[in-house]
């Protein structure tokens, strides 16, 4: 049986301007997910159908229920603190 077993990232704080990132990295996080899906075929729908490939979840990020950007945030702080704790060093390169 899978036994889940994430890196446990409690004691990481993040900086102010990592957690800033979140939000946005939380967007690109549906936004790959849709495009993912959409090359698989689905489509919007009203409510979640595996078999004809439909879901209410294909919708611009803003658009989404809260329930689902916490999903996708939690996804987007989790990873930013796994790049902490694993010890690498985020820089905000001048572009």
């Amino acid at each position: 049986m899978y036994k889940p077993k994430p890196i446990d990232t409690t004691d990481v704080v993040l900086p102010e301007e990592l957690l800033a990132l979140t939000e946005l990295i939380a967007e690109n996080v549906h936004d790959t997910w849709a495009v993912g899906r959409i090359s698989e075929g689905w489509t919007y729908g009203d409510k979640k159908d595996a078999v004809n490939k439909k879901t209410p979840l294909l919708v611009p990020y803003g658009d989404l229920p809260e329930s689902e950007k916490d999903y996708d945030r939690n996804t987007a702080l989790e990873t930013l603190k796994l790049i902490i704790k694993l010890g690498y060093i985020p820089t905000k390169q001048k572009v």
